[in-house]
């Protein structure tokens, strides 16, 4: 223990509390000589690389380069994914990769290269390996869009654990995006990016790295073209990257580069080579299909922690209602449940809450609940016995429980990467639905064991299940949050057969939005948090985590009037919509912050509800095709490099491109657009692209624009569906897809196909059907049709 630490455990018992304080300072000790005993200690390590080439034995889909000291299987999948892997890692097994993956192109052919090497050819990719191991992933027309080198391994001598280090380069021009939810983005500039997920102990800002929902997963942007390069690892690594020069030196580019570090595990990748949409299509299909929220979950949501009681609930909900302002659920925190403790209630303050929870859904609001992972270490409480009876909690080395302390005080944690305590856990939700939920808000579960100092989560030494594999917390520590999404997520298949079931969680990994989505967690109130808010939801669509959103107004804190409306302005356009607060934060309902904000609020919040079926739509079509909802502004125009580097704007689906504002007094701002014509939402004035333009942004609202030719599905003043269409340039078509709502059940979602074009002097919209197209008049309102 050195002197920072020892400030911190003073620190901890005078802030947290003497109790509960105490309690961090035996955590963080107790965690501490248990990876001294645990962990194998490493000796004299031994540096390896591939060398030479040796030979070769064909495969499906590609085959195995064998090298001096290692082996390389190469496999271009059917869909046109790439997958290598080093030491004979193979594509399975894998949190990430849904069912048994993709089956290899049997038209891909394994060859020799001029230059002494390998490469595999198909039609989507080709594949060169260099006979000392590099590997360049290259276009069918020879282009490189990266060059792995040969990786390096180091080795204990007294055997465990090999760590690593893969170097890349990519284009001068390239730009980074994603790995994960990172407050800094959404294009990552040169820096170390840690894959470890962390809670950051407290509200975060742009400068906080790493947080809660870390994942190995780029998106590499650059004239050459688009890749996504997921290295499939969960142990604790580092990702450098450092962004090229061109022109660097005597004339000469000077490549990007790529360094990724991992403290163990296999050293194994996929790449995913096209345009944006046509790579994160490929990305469902190799990780699995975004789940499709309930219709309620893409409107406005309320969370505060410290609602206290029913009578609160009942007192906020009431106020939305006497206001006329929209509302489509409420979420309770961990003050509802008895003594902090997981699938209970609080029957003082939150008695009958089943009919707490009718009385809101008979107006229209559901009741979410937060679920945390960690359970009271208390042999009388039921869910702990039952556990214990069921070998539910991780383990340490020895056999004993490894405990920790979070809210409800000391604890122990569900092992979620056994098969039979994820069923464990998915039954108790049963409590959950009994009390009326019918939504699900999983917290903490990075996971999080407070401690006064070193890393505030389990012991590395740990023992989990990892589905039969064995293995310890330093591989499943990144995957927990996953694990524990889809223990929840199968329960409620069980449970409800018939519902989708909605789901968000702080942490997760690569394929979490097979289980549902996430939130920003702890943002910090201030106008960085507002800026981070938009840089973590771009990166994680970028990840193939679609549905996401932050905490409007920060976490913590009271935000100004100001603040306020522009985050909700902001969020009105985000997948999840939702406000939320600390303990002792300000409130967030819109009527606290005067009768102007109000009305502010309630223009946002109604825009929000109007475009509930154009939400509804973007839902299923991430399903259908992976595609985010929402989206850089250089999605359909990556060569474009002012979009590539247009970080404070976005495209909401294919029709909308929001701009929101970001800065304190600002009431215009610059919009960079891409190509095409786009007309103001609310004035229908016409801006022409690619360009750059100056626009009103009064407090009001923020500046959105359609692009010409859109159809959009928005509600109705009856509530019905109706057509927003937007007249097309003049001797141009456009168009626009269209789902409407089936229901929250599992019912077939018919995806209907819309195009727009001139007439003379009238713009007419038609559907397609089997029949040919069909002009379709009723519930169409065509917007537009004065510009010539």
């Amino acid at each position: 223990m050195d002197g920072r630490d020892l400030v911190r455990a003073v620190q901890s018992v005078g802030v947290v509390g003497s109790a509960q304080g105490l309690r961090s300072v035996r955590a963080a000790w107790r965690r501490r000589r248990t990876d001294a005993s645990g962990l194998p200690r490493r000796s004299g390590e031994r540096a390896r690389v591939p060398g030479p080439v040796t030979g070769v034995e064909p495969g499906p889909g590609g085959g195995v380069v064998r090298f001096a000291r290692s082996r390389l299987q190469v496999t271009v999948t059917g869909g046109g994914a790439v997958f290598w892997g080093w030491d004979g890692a193979g594509a399975q097994p894998s949190y990430a990769v849904a069912g048994a993956g993709p089956e290899p192109d049997p038209r891909a052919v394994l060859e020799p290269d001029t230059k002494g090497g390998w490469r595999v050819v198909s039609e989507r990719v080709t594949v060169v390996v260099s006979r000392h191991g590099a590997v360049e992933v290259c276009t069918p027309g020879g282009v490189v869009l990266r060059r792995d080198l040969p990786p390096r391994w180091w080795a204990p001598e007294s055997g465990g654990e090999a760590r690593w280090v893969q170097r890349s380069e990519v284009a001068a021009d390239a730009r980074f995006f994603g790995l994960g939810g990172r407050a800094s983005g959404p294009r990552l500039r040169d820096g170390a990016y840690r894959l470890w997920n962390t809670d950051p102990g407290g509200s975060f800002g742009p400068g906080d790295d790493p947080l809660s929902l870390t994942m190995p997963v780029q998106m590499v942007v650059a004239d050459s073209g688009t890749h996504l390069v997921f290295h499939d690892n969960t142990w604790d690594g580092t990702v450098t990257l450092r962004e090229g020069e061109e022109g660097a030196g005597s004339g000469h580019d000077r490549p990007g580069g790529c360094e990724v570090r991992m403290s163990g595990g296999p050293l194994r990748c996929w790449v995913v080579v096209g345009t944006p949409a046509r790579v994160l299509g490929a990305w469902a299909a190799l990780t699995g299909a975004p789940a499709v929220p309930p219709s309620w979950a893409l409107g406005y949501q309320h969370a505060r922690w410290g609602f206290g009681s029913a009578a609160e609930v009942r007192r906020v909900v009431a106020g939305y209602r006497e206001r006329g302002l929209p509302l489509d659920a409420i979420h309770l925190d961990i003050d509802h449940y008895d003594g902090h403790r997981v699938f209970t209630v609080d029957r003082e303050r939150f008695p009958g809450l089943p009919e707490l929870a009718a009385e809101l859904a008979d107006g229209g609001v559901r009741l979410v609940s937060i679920v945390d992972p960690a359970v009271k270490a208390d042999p009388a409480t039921g869910l702990y016995a039952s556990g214990k009876a069921a070998d539910a909690f991780v383990r340490d080395r020895r056999g004993r429980e490894v405990r920790g302390v979070v809210w409800p005080g000391e604890s122990v944690f569900p092992d979620f990467t056994s098969p039979e305590v994820r069923r464990w856990w998915g039954d108790q939700y049963e409590e959950r639905l009994a009390q009326g939920f019918e939504g699900f808000w999983h917290d903490m579960n990075e996971p999080v064991s407070f401690a006064a100092f070193g890393d505030p989560t389990l012991p590395r030494s740990a023992r989990h299940a990892l589905d039969g594999r064995g293995g310890d917390h330093r591989e499943a520590h990144n995957v927990y949050g996953l694990c524990m999404a889809r223990a929840g997520y199968e329960g409620l298949r069980q449970l409800r057969p018939d519902v989708r079931p909605f789901l968000f969680s702080r942490s997760g990994w690569a394929g979490l939005q097979r289980y549902g989505g996430t939130w920003s967690g702890d943002v910090a109130t201030g106008w960085s948090g507002l800026r981070a808010s938009l840089s973590l939801v771009l990166g994680l669509g970028l990840c193939g985590v679609p549905y996401s959103g932050p905490d409007v107004g920060g976490f913590d804190g009271t935000p100004t009037p100001e603040l306020y409306v522009r985050w909700l302005q902001l969020a009105s356009y985000l997948p999840l919509f939702r406000t939320h607060s600390a303990l002792r934060a300000g409130r967030r309902e819109p009527w606290e912050f005067g009768a102007a904000v109000l009305e502010h609020a309630r223009v946002a919040l109604d825009e929000r509800r109007r475009l509930g079926p154009y939400f509804v739509t973007l839902a299923h079509l991430a399903h259908a095709t992976g595609a985010p909802y929402v989206r850089p502004l250089w999605w359909s125009s990556p060569e474009d490099r002012a979009l590539r580097d247009c970080e404070d704007a976005f495209l909401l689906g294919e029709a909308l491109l929001v701009a929101p504002v970001l800065e304190h007094g600002a009431d215009r701002r610059a919009v960079r657009l891409p190509r095409g014509r786009w007309y103001d939402a609310v004035s229908g004035a016409v801006h022409e692209g690619p360009g750059q333009v100056l626009l009103d942004a009064p407090l009001s609202r923020i500046p959105v624009l359609v692009r010409a030719g859109a159809v959009l599905p928005v509600r109705g003043e009856d509530g019905s569906v109706e057509l927003e269409a937007w007249a097309p340039a003049r001797g141009r078509t456009g168009g626009g897809l269209v789902v409407r709502d089936a229901g929250d059940g599992w019912e077939h979602a018919e995806i209907e196909r819309y195009t727009t074009r001139w007439a003379g002097d009238e713009v007419v919209v038609e559907r397609e059907s089997g029949e040919g197209p069909v002009v379709v008049r009723d519930s169409v309102r065509v917007r537009g049709v004065v510009v010539s």
